[in-house]
């Protein structure tokens, strides 16, 4: 559950602009998470979240830290990507990754922002994840180098 809760924060803090723990606690809750404020608190140290200023509205939201900012952010997105595939299997330049129902934005997410070279884009839905490889080969590497993961 936590890490299911985490994956679905940093779903929320790329598609809003969350200014404080309160909002990201009220978006949980409105998703059907029973959170505390503290446990949000415990949350956004574990996933190193900042607070950077936005560009739309000028005032302080939490964003992921860069990449390369730390090592246990890669750590952390990757055991959200191990905690929510179930399947994957590519087809030529395309790889489909089955999820976790409600996971797919979070797992796509974690892909983007373990910023594969190979990856042209990725598209979550609830379940399901659908990302475009380079070629045939970059979508064969990209499949065992995310079955390593989910080992």
């Amino acid at each position: 559950m936590k890490f299911q809760r985490q994956a679905k924060i940093l779903e929320l803090i790329d598609r809003f602009e969350i200014e404080t723990q309160e909002d990201l606690t009220d978006h949980l809750r409105a998703l059907g998470y029973t959170t505390t404020q503290a446990t949000v608190s415990r949350d956004i140290k574990e996933l190193r979240l900042i607070k950077t200023m936005s560009e739309q509205t000028g005032k302080y939201k939490y964003a992921a830290a860069a990449a390369g900012a730390a090592d246990s952010f890669t750590t952390r997105l990757r055991n959200i990507f191990r905690e929510c595939v179930t399947d994957i299997q590519a087809a030529q330049n395309m790889v489909v990754i089955k999820t976790l129902p409600g996971l797919g934005q979070a797992a796509a997410m974690a892909i983007d922002a373990m910023r594969a070279p190979e990856v042209i884009g990725t598209l979550g839905g609830d379940d399901t994840v659908f990302a475009v490889m380079k070629d045939n080969e970059s979508a064969a590497q990209f499949c065992k180098a995310a079955r390593d993961i989910l080992k």
